[in-house]
């Protein structure tokens, strides 16, 4: 008998996970239901479930660093928080689900772990956010700092610059590290307010002073009350032609 663990802040939400589970698939045993991540992760290691329906938001211990505590559970993430599936997806989530719990996305889950499809999770129906140019574009990052998780608003990010292994988050304030990749990322950013200017750089089109060339004839962008230069790639140029 398959067995499983769900973890939410909102006991309410839990509830009602349950419930449907139940509902579309009986043979499901639940084993535990937790309410902070510290719990879960004990639960998870005590328990040894199949699966673990995680929220990210969790208070102690949140649903990405369960997942990657933990990578021999199958993780199903349950979130009211599009902007996190790049990463889920990095722990080698199962699937990523939404609330409020579509019943059609939900059996589509129950689908997937039953047959066992976890290794080619399907980001066009699983993660919007990631393939789709419908998609809302996200509003806010989350990055670590020393041993805490900080959310950054995307308003705020002046530039995003690719190094060898990360993509560096670049503020007024701070410089962040995180390591979803610009070509992952710059489907997910708001067109009319970014742009990719460099196969290393995305720009906030807010934070631009100037763009000029220097003595060789190469466009540079100047940032307002930022000393930082980016460069601009020949394919690019055009998006300047009208500065």
């Amino acid at each position: 008998m398959p067995t499983a663990l769900i973890a939410d802040d909102e006991p309410n939400l839990s509830a009602e996970l349950t419930s449907r589970l139940a509902h579309f698939w009986p043979e499901l045993q639940i084993v535990a239901i937790s309410n902070n991540g510290v719990d879960a992760l004990a639960e998870l290691n005590a328990k040894q479930p199949d699966f673990a329906f995680l929220d990210i938001r969790m208070p102690g211990v949140d649903g990405l660093q369960i997942a990657r505590l933990l990578p021999n559970i199958r993780v199903v993430f349950v979130t009211a928080y599009d902007e996190y599936a790049v990463q889920a997806f990095d722990t080698s989530a199962v699937d990523y689900l939404l609330k409020p719990l579509n019943d059609d996305r939900l059996l589509r889950c129950i689908a997937k772990l039953q047959r066992g499809n976890w290794l080619a999770p399907d980001l066009t129906t699983t993660a919007p956010i990631v393939s789709s140019n419908d998609a809302a574009p996200i509003k806010w990052l989350t990055v670590g700092l020393k041993d805490a998780t900080h959310l950054v608003p995307v308003d705020d990010v002046l530039y995003f610059k690719a190094t060898d292994k990360y993509t560096e988050v670049v503020t007024r304030e701070r410089r962040h590290i995180i390591r979803t990749s610009l070509k992952d990322l710059m489907p997910r950013l708001d067109a009319d307010s970014f742009a990719q200017v460099h196969r290393s750089a995305i720009v906030a089109y807010s934070a631009i002073d100037r763009v000029e060339r220097d003595l060789l004839g190469r466009l540079r962008i100047h940032l307002i009350g930022c000393a930082d230069l980016l460069p601009v790639s020949r394919g690019c140029v055009g998006l300047f032609k009208q500065m």
